[in-house]
């Protein structure tokens, strides 16, 4: 089959043909729809040698949508012929995270770029999506998705959970009187505008420094744009309740910071290398809260492809053939990716 690696860190992924993988034990063998790609998996190609415990060669793709072909010997039999996406989070399922449905918090799990990070599931470690098919370990990590086009599906696997993930966390803030800030509106940040609309904000804006971007939001509703945060100060009055900075850049993390009404709340999710000094002292307002979530549990990507399902949430994505991989690649690199881009295997 055709697979799209990753063979040297530091250097562009490949396409391969590689043999068809047969699941064993309490393995499935999904055939892969569609994939979705995500600039985490640009930090993976060029991370330099020894920054992550992956085996290379690596299949990358950890956002993948498919139908479930066979099983192992000792597998759930009843998956076979299921529409699903795949949880991209392969948690032991004991410690006492995963036991609280924390699963993303999975303490058995080393998503750091540390030299000591873990394979954490598909495309993370393990074999992925940007192939015609892949294993997955069990039944645990899928999500039923009948009903929902897999080029939706699969960006719901990562850039929808980890969007609704944000989000949720911080419910109890969102309400008629919210002032909520997006900070990046691509492929997770239209999503989130999205789920904030779902959860009833009151005032939702949105900033993005590219036109394409600001022309998405408005067309989703939001209340206002601006090209940066600074621009945005008088849009916000008393500050914003919440802020989602799906960027996390030098120029918004720290600009975030100061746009926060009392008792706001900033979360990270961009990795872009922003930084922000927190104290009672700097000049955070009052009852400050600073946080960085990572990804997302099983329940909640179920929650989101409902949402889909419901058509409550709607993906912008591009498609492309899976032969036509490292272009895209290279497009999404360059910030010529407007939402998200799947690859399509074929058929």
């Amino acid at each position: 089959m055709l697979a799209v690696q990753l063979t040297a860190w530091g250097a562009e992924p490949e396409l391969r043909e590689i043999p068809t993988p047969r699941p064993s034990g309490e393995e499935l063998l999904v055939r892969v729809e569609a994939a979705g790609l995500c600039r985490s998996d640009l930090h993976i190609m060029d991370a330099a040698a020894g920054a992550f415990g992956y085996p290379l060669p690596l299949t990358l793709g950890h956002e993948v949508a498919g139908t479930v072909l066979e099983a192992g010997p000792a597998a759930d039999r009843r998956w076979i012929g299921e529409s699903v996406v795949v949880h991209g989070i392969w948690s032991c399922g004991e410690c006492r995270n995963c036991a609280r449905g924390r699963e993303n918090y999975c303490l058995r799990l080393r998503p750091g770029r540390d030299g000591r990070g873990q394979p954490i599931g598909n495309g993370l470690g393990h074999p992925g999506g940007l192939a015609e098919a892949m294993i997955v370990p069990s039944g645990r990590f899928l999500v039923p998705a009948r009903g929902v086009d897999p080029v939706v599906c699969a960006p719901l696997a990562d850039a929808g959970l980890t969007a609704y993930h944000a989000v949720r966390q911080h419910r109890e803030l969102i309400d008629a009187g919210s002032v909520c800030l997006v900070v990046g509106v691509g492929g997770l940040g239209h999503l989130a505008v999205q789920i904030l609309r779902e959860f009833g904000a009151g005032r939702i804006v949105a900033i993005d420094n590219r036109p394409d971007a600001l022309g998405v939001a408005r067309r989703l509703g939001v209340d206002a744009t601006f090209p940066d945060i600074p621009s945005a100060a008088t849009g916000l009055g008393d500050g914003a309740d919440l802020i989602l900075d799906f960027a996390g850049a030098p120029d918004t993390v720290g600009a975030a910071g100061t746009a926060l009404a009392p008792g706001g709340r900033l979360v990270v999710v961009g990795s872009a290398g922003g930084r922000l000094e927190v104290g009672k002292d700097v000049g955070l307002a009052a009852g400050w809260t600073v946080t960085a979530p990572f990804w997302g549990p099983r329940s909640d990507l179920a929650t989101v492809v409902d949402l889909a399902r419901r058509g409550a949430l709607h993906v912008t994505a591009e498609t492309f053939p899976l032969t036509e991989a490292v272009a895209v690649y290279r497009r999404l690199r360059s910030g010529g990716i407007t939402g998200r881009a799947v690859l399509v295997p074929p058929p």
